[in-house]
């Protein structure tokens, strides 16, 4: 807590020594490696105008950077973090901080960020920086960016990716988008046809396993590949009516194809040499229909929103051992089936009075899963013979209703206010042999406050009470042959519920560019967490409390106040602190395997009269021990990553680029300890080690329009 409180001190001395000085100067294995040339940061563009105590940019302001679509453009918007939506059950109320043409996106596949992706600059009119509370909008806080489009002829976007490694993970080379679109005074249409690509790999090398007393009894040889394709098509269109009436429709269907391999040969000090042969598949296929109405009626205007959401994969993992003496291989093999589905309806009614603008917001959400699963043991003959695995199949379904009354006003004329208060009764049933039904009424809302201090310096607070995210899949029995860990399944999870507390200040520092200071609170009823259950089993269960608190500190600096034109410098530094009690040994500990501490640095010049830019980047994450009632240990990439990226912004009028990542050798560790039985009561059973290489990760980027 100490060094917390010292941290955020020191970021707010820091934020103010640069005010003065501008005063007086006026590895998830399954997951591909993040693409620092996708990251978010916030970066600056040239000096906005200022509109209503909000900041305003045109495509003028983002010449340097040579933008392809309003993504690039709010990338490059100083003391500003794009937030995507937070995965919560139906639509709720708006998350991401993001508007299109002043209203939300509720489009829940195609999300913010793609959004914005197929938006041109040349359709970009302006982009408006202003404080959520003053929107009139439920849920926004803090700084929120309103995108104002522009009708425009037919024109097509494509943006390519190619990516390679020198050892472990396949190339990648169709990788991208593209999209074709339209506009016009009424109607707006877009297309496009996509490929998320996976090349990733935890990566290869030596893994230890050592005795209670510390001996190494076997010395492993891995290697890991992740091969995944998601294939995608998605269209969406617009139309407003002469009489105001806007009607908007989306849809889209995506195909899955991934694959895990994790092989290892083992060599033992006493025994028979072995290879272990993992591989882990899925296939599978989805879509979504959604669509909404908003028109006048009354004072005020209604709008209507309709969405379904189905999602069907088939998984099958496979964990067979040969051993060298020629003995017959074991093995397990783990299937599933696996659908989900989700269908919301929401109203949305809003209109002024009082000297304020009402929002009375009412939604239906039904969420359903239904999985079969089987478990096999290979046989003396090779084959697989299904064993016993209750508790496995089941279904889970959750009808959820909400209802939340939002008023905002202003208080002054640098002050506003927004209040939302109602709640929610759900109710969950789980089918199968142990199935139970429960039905639940929580209060939920939010108090946000925005206050523009004076020119260049806006502070916002806000205090809510929301409901969190179940996963269905831990209400089913599971297992993972890769870690030989198994989850007994609950059918009693609630979710979980919190108090969170945010005060967010954003400075304006003029010629030495903007810093951004979040402090943030959060106390969580009915944590979800490994706890015990008959038998010396775990699984996914509720604690009473848990806490997280922290700050995120994020400032761009301009380089050119000291000399070095057309460069700049970005800065992120997130601290938390997490606690709750054990569900074992009743101690207070962390949250298991949470980054709590995270440092971002980017360097980035563009050479001024030139297409060119350049730049260099860190990366650096700690995470903290993660925590199973019979394990526990260390699980991180990193914890440092180092890039530098180079880019032409008119190659036959597209822009590429080509970075580097992981150029000073950041690792896949692992530091796992292993329990006979319950870890505070029984000996250790073994100890594993893994440090792996990861290797340099080679990636191109092309986009253009046409």
């Amino acid at each position: 807590m100490q060094n917390l409180l010292t941290t955020a001190a020191a970021a707010a001395l820091i934020a103010s020594m640069s005010a003065q000085a501008h005063a007086q100067e006026d590895f998830d294995p399954e997951v591909e490696l993040p693409d620092p040339a996708d990251t978010l940061a916030s970066t600056t563009a040239d000096a906005p105008q200022t509109e209503g105590g909000g900041r305003v940019f045109t495509p003028a302001d983002f010449t340097r950077f040579a933008p392809r679509n309003a993504l690039d453009m709010i990338s490059e918007i100083p003391g500003f973090t794009l937030r995507g939506e937070d995965g919560q059950r139906g639509l709720g109320q708006a998350s991401a901080n993001v508007l299109i043409d002043g209203e939300r996106i509720t489009n829940k596949s195609d999300g913010v960020f793609t959004q914005l992706q197929r938006i041109a600059t040349d359709r970009v009119a302006r982009i408006e920086i202003v404080e959520g509370a003053t929107l009139g909008i439920a849920g926004l806080s803090g700084q929120v960016a309103n995108v104002i489009t522009l009708p425009s002829d037919l024109s097509g976007r494509f943006n390519y990716r190619a990516s390679f490694r020198p050892k472990y993970a396949e190339p990648s080379f169709i990788g991208g988008e593209v999209s074709l679109s339209g506009s016009g005074e009424t109607l707006d249409w877009t297309v496009a046809l996509s490929n998320g690509v996976g090349r990733g790999a935890a990566g290869g090398g030596e893994a230890f396993i050592f005795d209670p007393q510390g001996n190494i009894v076997e010395t492993r040889d891995i290697r890991m590949q992740f091969v995944g394709d998601t294939p995608r098509v998605s269209g969406s269109v617009q139309w407003t009516s002469p009489g105001g009436t806007v009607v908007n429709a989306n849809a889209n269907y995506r195909r899955v194809y991934d694959t895990f391999r994790d092989n290892q040969q083992r060599d033992l000090t006493n025994g028979v040499d072995r290879f272990r042969m993992f591989e882990n598949r899925t296939r599978g296929w989805a879509y979504e229909f959604g669509g909404d109405v908003e028109f006048g009626l009354g004072p005020g205007r209604l709008k209507l929103i309709g969405l379904e959401r189905y999602d069907r994969s088939r998984g099958r993992a496979d964990s067979i051992t040969s051993f060298e003496d020629n003995s017959p291989d074991e093995g397990n093999r783990f299937a599933s089936l696996t659908e989900t589905g989700e269908r919301i309806g929401r109203g949305e009614y809003s209109w002024a009075m009082l000297g304020g603008d009402w929002q009375l917001d009412a939604e239906a959400a039904f969420n359903r899963l239904d999985r079969s699963a089987q478990l096999f043991e290979l046989d003396n003959s090779g084959d697989f013979a299904e064993i016993a695995f209750p508790n496995g199949t089941g279904g889970v379904t959750e009808d959820r209703y909400e209802t939340i009354l939002t008023h905002s006003r202003s208080l002054a004329s640098n002050l506003s206010l927004q209040v939302g208060a109602g709640g929610e009764y759900s109710t969950i049933s789980q089918t199968g042999a142990t199935g139970l039904t429960r039905s639940f009424w929580r209060p939920k809302g939010s108090i946000n406050l925005a206050w523009q201090v004076e020119d260049g310096l806006d502070v916002s607070f806000e205090l809510a009470r929301r409901v969190g995210q179940l996963s269905f899949g831990d209400f089913l029995r599971s297992v993972s042959l890769n870690q030989n860990q198994q989850n007994a399944g609950n059918v009693e999870l609630v979710p979980p519920q919190s108090w969170e507390v945010e005060l967010e200040a954003t400075k304006d520092l003029g010629r030495w560019g903007s810093t951004e200071l979040r402090l943030f609170a959060n106390r969580i009823d009915d944590y979800i967490e490994f706890v015990p259950v008959a038998g010396g089993l775990e699984t996914r269960g509720n604690i009473e409390t848990a806490s997280i608190y922290g700050l995120r500190w994020n400032s761009t600096f301009q380089l050119e106040t000291v000399g070095f034109n057309g460069a700049q410098l970005e800065v992120t530094v997130q601290l938390e602190e997490t606690e709750l009690e054990d569900p074992l040994t009743g101690e207070m500990r962390s949250f298991g395997g949470h980054q709590d501490r995270e440092l971002d640095v980017e360097l980035r010049h563009d050479i001024p009269g030139s297409n060119w830019a350049w730049g260099a980047g860190l990366e650096y994450n700690h995470t903290l021990p993660y925590f199973r009632l019979g394990e526990t240990g260390f699980n991180y990439e990193g914890p440092t990553y180092t890039y530098a990226f180079v880019e032409h912004k008119d190659v036959f009028g597209m822009t590429a680029n080509l970075t580097v990542f992981n150029l000073t050798d950041g690792r896949a560790v692992q530091d796992r300890f292993v329990y006979e039985g319950y870890r505070d009561r029984t000996p250790l059973l073994f100890r594993e080690t893994q440090d792996l290489s990861v290797q340099p990760i080679f990636s191109f980027r092309l986009s253009g329009d046409f």
